[in-house]
């Protein structure tokens, strides 16, 4: 196929998924459709019906996402010497990916997929988000394959005739920029440019593949639920409005007439178009009589309708949507009372299965973006790294104690080199790690320093190479024997 063929291709595929991603993307935003209500309903229905909308759709996007967050990249068949070790993450704070990885992970799990490119900018590797419903990646498979053949992002539409629309078309050597009327009137504008990857540059974040390659989120297969909750709802609100509330009744009671003054400034009954007197509306309250001057008048109540069965279909239809969507319950209702900690760790085990799937795929997606961030930066080595891996956030309950205790008993146990558990220590930024090893870097050249010129080895290098890393503390000096005697 040719590029205008795939780029044809591309804009079928936006337009074909975009009612789709668009209803996913206004449930995440609380605009849901309108409950089933009778066809002779009256204003007030539709005024109850806009407020019964109970938006839980956020939870399922923000509870897996903020557990989400790379911290740092260990490369793997490659050693990184100490000018190369940060290379990557050096490309990572340059994107600012800090804080952008964030909407990169929500728009996944919200429509199924994202994108971020990768990009030279002013001579720097830039890698930034594509949003999602302009974007299409092109793959030979795309239930297996990573590495798209092609991508187009719409960064505008045409309107009307005066304005075109234009496309970013990117494949495994060139970038193309397009002007379009429609998917017949598509026309160059300048020529391809070299991005400078060994492949397309664009990568695709899934949160679900099918084995055909289809994806989605975690918004689309709740929705059914989420229209149920929204149901029940305004049944609910429904049934408190109107039938909630203790109903009067009187039998044998006229009613008091509508009244009006004719011409003379008398008072008479006012008439409808057949010549019938028109009744007055009544208005009740708790101050207000009634009363009757016939004796046969006699006076009722109706009692007020139950609503303990939309209170316990409302709680059935939550008990659904925390099973099936691997939430805890004391994420939505906040019910954590006399909850011991195994109880709460149970509860989220669920959810961390769930993370832990996302991460694996997000992961290897990161791995491909840094590896076409070296090929741009010239590391032609860093580029056929299949072994690096990112370092995700400990994003755990455990206390900053526990975690210590783990690591040092991970360290004096199994004789796991210290340095080792620096990068899983929670909280720990790669700069303070680089910081770290500079420190101890000096503090080793110290010691040998005070060895070789001491001339002392053995247990006594060990006790000063101890005493020279503490801090505070200078290297202690060794008396010097003197006349042959031991000072």
């Amino acid at each position: 196929m040719t590029v205008l063929d795939n780029v044809r291709e591309g804009l079928k595929i936006l337009s074909r998924d975009q009612d789709r991603l668009d209803r996913i993307g206004r449930y995440f935003k609380g605009e849901h459709d309108i409950p089933y209500m009778p066809d002779s309903a009256e204003v007030e229905y539709y005024l109850l019906a806009g407020k019964c909308v109970t938006n839980w759709c956020p939870n399922l996007v923000g509870v897996p996402g903020q557990a989400l967050y790379v911290d740092n990249f260990r490369r793997g068949g490659v050693a990184a010497s100490a000018g190369s070790r940060s290379l990557e993450m050096a490309h990572w704070q340059a994107s600012r990916l800090d804080a952008r990885q964030a909407s990169i992970y929500r728009a996944a799990l919200e429509f199924g997929h994202s994108f971020v490119v990768t990009e030279k900018v002013k001579g720097k590797v830039i890698t930034r988000g594509l949003a999602t419903r302009r974007t299409v990646a092109l793959y030979e498979d795309a239930a297996t394959d990573l590495v798209p053949q092609a991508a187009l992002y719409r960064a505008s539409r045409p309107n009307g005739d005066d304005k075109l629309g234009k496309l970013i078309y990117w494949d495994a050597k060139f970038r193309y920029d397009f002007k379009y009327k429609d998917i017949d009137h598509i026309t160059a504008v300048g020529r391809p440019v070299r991005h400078g990857a060994l492949e397309c540059p664009v990568t695709r974040f899934a949160a679900y593949v099918d084995d055909e390659g289809d994806t989605w989120g975690v918004i689309e297969p709740m929705i059914p639920v989420q229209d149920r909750i929204n149901q029940t709802v305004f049944d609910l609100l429904v049934a408190q409005t109107y039938t909630a509330f203790v109903v009067r009744t009187a039998t044998g009671l006229a009613p008091p007439l509508k009244m009006q003054k004719n011409a003379d400034g008398i008072m008479e009954p006012v008439l409808d178009t057949d010549g019938n007197p028109v009744p007055d509306r009544q208005f009740l309250n708790a101050s207000r009589w009634m009363y009757g001057a016939d004796p046969a008048t006699k006076f009722g109540t109706l009692e007020a309708g139950s609503l303990e069965g939309f209170v316990l279909a409302l709680d059935t239809a939550l008990k659904h949507w925390v099973g099936l969507s691997q939430i805890p319950p004391h994420f939505l209702l906040g019910q954590i009372a006399n909850v011991s900690a195994e109880a709460l760790q149970a509860a989220e085990a669920a959810l961390g299965r769930k993370v832990e799937e996302f991460k694996h795929g997000f992961g290897e997606s990161w791995e491909r973006v840094f590896r076409i961030a070296a090929a741009m930066a010239g590391d032609t080595i860093a580029a056929d790294d299949d072994f690096g891996e990112v370092v995700w956030r400990d994003m755990g309950v455990s206390s900053l104690a526990q975690s210590a205790d783990a690591l040092g008993k991970f360290a004096e146990s199994l004789d796991v080199p210290k340095e080792g558990m620096w990068s899983r220590i929670p909280g720990v930024s790669q700069a303070e790690i680089d910081e770290w090893h500079k420190i101890k870097d000096r503090l080793d050249k110290e010691a040998q320093l005070y060895q070789s010129n001491l001339g002392i080895g053995g247990a006594d290098a060990q006790m000063m190479s101890a005493w020279a890393a503490m801090p505070g503390h200078a290297a202690p000096v060794t008396p010097v024997a003197t006349d042959g005697l031991a000072a």
